[in-house]
């Protein structure tokens, strides 16, 4: 926040935890610190934490497992981003004027560096990791934080006016935000996600622009133009607005500063056209890596990174895990996780990234959308798919007149079936268009499950 935030004092203060995975543990400590009268709450029992419980009793804070305590007679309840805020316990604290905050702006109040932070349905991870390394191939110092798995409140302490936060914020993260201003927004898209938690696509979507809210015009956005959705949420902030533009080149009639692909190089055009990275540059396929890149990169030259330091980073990138993450090849067949992509809007993006025959994983639980929007993507790039999980009947329904499609028990055993059948040239993607928790903790297990089973296939195949 430019080096001018200011931290509420929260000495003494009657404080509540609610959520006590990473940042809710995180921010727990981060009060204890701060001399407030801090309880970690979740409705989970101390044996489903696990690790959290043990952290948080070494440090002598109160918790409160199982179910939450009263929460009417407090000055603050701090949010973790898997807690609900419509909650009804919520709902009535808040009406006894209890400040609300997530655990994302309890950080950003005590941040004293610039802030810059990232929001969209996909490509946030992506965005926020490449940015990271192109400010520290720059000599800045830059911390990857929020919803990337750093939690703010634990880094705040050994930062200072020189650091740089970049922070991928959920709709989760942002819904309940008050002040949270970061210096630089960062909007890559918006389709329909969540609507498990959001009742509607435009209360996610106004989640989502929470990330405007506060922006004075001193600060930046960098938008996506070519998604109308963005543009409109963007249109109300006073901030000095930096489009760019993944697929098309601006007109020459375009006014301020733009960045594009002119072919297949990213240039930033202000006065004049600057080069940011070549295509050459560029490790991983497919066009929303592309995108991600452009605005990450778009991001990095506003803040003063050199093109030589932009375009190393970009070299170097080789995307993050769970996130068209590849593995690796056997036999000439590719191998790639890309467990992260819970709604199949996130699928169509990978399939339509390959030029070669795709043998494809999907299914899970099915948050929203339906499986009938991948048909044409999958006549085009799919020979065969194995559907898992609570979903995989609906992945037959829809697609199985495409290409064929096997119902496998497990993730295991749709690997090692989709490795029997792949021939040399091929892709085997896991990218299921839906949540994890019919059959993992979450994504990540979830990817690392694929991955083990992936590095057993050499065996399997001696065998």
């Amino acid at each position: 926040m430019s080096g001018e935030a200011r931290e509420t004092s929260w000495k003494g203060a009657r404080i509540v935890v609610m959520g006590l995975a990473r940042s809710g543990v995180a921010a727990c400590l981060f009060l204890k610190r701060r001399g407030a009268l801090v309880t970690g709450a979740d409705v989970r029992t101390a044996d489903q934490l696990g690790s959290s419980v043990a952290e948080l009793s070494r440090a002598e804070i109160p918790l409160s497992l199982g179910a939450y305590p009263n929460l009417s007679d407090l000055d603050a309840l701090v949010l973790s981003p898997g807690v609900d805020p419509a909650q009804e316990v919520i709902e009535e604290a808040r009406a006894k004027g209890v400040l609300i905050l997530p655990e994302l702006e309890l950080g950003a109040r005590a941040f004293k560096g610039r802030l810059i932070c990232i929001t969209g349905t996909k490509g946030k991870s992506t965005t926020t990791m490449s940015l990271h390394a192109m400010l520290r191939e720059g000599g800045m110092d830059a911390r990857a934080v929020g919803n990337i798995g750093a939690p703010i409140t634990a880094h705040v302490e050994d930062s200072d006016e020189r650091s740089i936060f970049v922070t991928e914020a959920s709709s989760f993260q942002l819904e309940t935000t008050r002040d949270f201003r970061p210096d630089c927004a960062i909007f890559l898209n918006l389709f329909p996600d969540h609507l498990d938690r959001h009742p509607t696509f435009a209360s996610y979507a106004a989640a989502k622009a929470r990330i405007f809210a506060n922006q004075t015009p001193q600060d930046t956005a960098i938008v996506n133009a070519e998604d109308q959705g963005v543009v409109d949420l963007a249109a109300r902030t006073p901030a000095q607005v930096i489009p760019f533009r993944p697929k098309t080149a601006p007109s020459g009639a375009t006014l301020g500063p733009v960045a594009y692909f002119e072919g297949h190089d990213a240039v930033f055009r202000k006065a004049g056209p600057t080069p940011l990275f070549g295509g050459a540059d560029v490790q991983i396929p497919g066009s929303a890596v592309r995108a991600n890149l452009l605005a990450a990169a778009t991001a990095a030259h506003d803040l003063g990174v050199p093109t030589t330091s932009i375009r190393q980073a970009v070299r170097s990138f080789r995307g993050v895990p769970h996130t068209f993450e590849k593995l690796g090849e056997i036999n000439g067949v590719a191998y790639f996780n890309d467990s992260k992509a819970t709604t199949p809007e996130s699928v169509l993006v990978a399939l339509e990234s390959f030029d070669r025959p795709v043998i494809a994983i999907l299914g899970g639980r099915l948050k929203a959308g339906s499986f009938r929007s991948l048909r044409d993507a999958v006549a085009s790039h799919v020979r065969s798919i194995y559907a898992i999980g609570e979903s995989r009947g609906l992945v037959r329904a829809a697609l199985q007149d495409v290409r064929p499609v096997h119902e496998s028990d497990t993730l295991e055993e749709a690997v090692l079936l989709a490795y029997r059948e792949a021939k040399p040239g091929d892709a085997v993607l896991l990218s299921p268009g839906c949540a994890s928790f019919d059959m993992f903790r979450d994504y990540a297990e979830r990817g690392d499950v694929f991955k083990r089973a992936f590095q057993s296939l050499p065996l399997q195949g001696a065998a």
